[in-house]
């Protein structure tokens, strides 16, 4: 443990390691479990930064390659799966825009979805620039889950998520 010059202060440089989030139990391991579809993506900010276990401001994150374009990623599981929680996030430091995410699911292979969630975040490089959500759901026997992401409803830019987690 480092010491400071600070009587009674402690510190020390977190590991690389510690600053990806612990698994909890019941995570579902997405990138063997499904398949993700996807509208767009920048080669630079690829769809599976989404599920790359980083996480927090600065981490890695999903972009889209076409600016002020409504965007769609879709979770096709191999099998059916109870979902509990649902955790994304969002981050913009750049431009001041809001955006707005919309998660749907189907139990029917994608032939019908019904919405969950639908969230619009206004970012502010002056103010607001990161979002965590977490959403407890029971969503038993899904077969796709879709999210739609808007990222002009005020403003201008791209579609961007920055993380995705799931859990049983």
């Amino acid at each position: 443990m480092d010491r400071t010059d600070t009587p009674g202060m402690r510190k020390r440089l977190m590991s690389e390691q510690s600053l990806t989030p612990p698994e909890r139990p019941g995570e579902i391991d997405i990138a063997s479990r499904a398949t993700l579809a996807y509208s767009s993506e920048d080669p630079a900010h690829p769809v599976e930064h989404l599920i790359d276990g980083h996480c927090g401001r600065g981490s890695t994150h999903w972009a889209s390659a076409r600016t002020n374009a409504t965007e769609r990623i879709v979770l096709e599981f191999d099998h059916p799966q109870q979902i509990s929680c649902l955790v994304y996030e969002v981050e913009e430091r750049w431009q001041e825009r809001t955006q707005e995410v919309r998660v749907e699911v189907s139990s029917d292979h994608g032939r019908t979805y019904r919405q969950v969630l639908a969230q619009e975040y206004t970012f502010s490089p002056q103010g607001a620039i990161f979002q965590h959500e977490e959403l407890r759901l029971e969503l038993p026997a899904v077969t796709h889950l879709s999210l739609t992401i808007v990222p002009n409803k005020s403003g201008s830019g791209v579609a961007t998520l920055t993380a995705l987690r799931l859990f049983a």
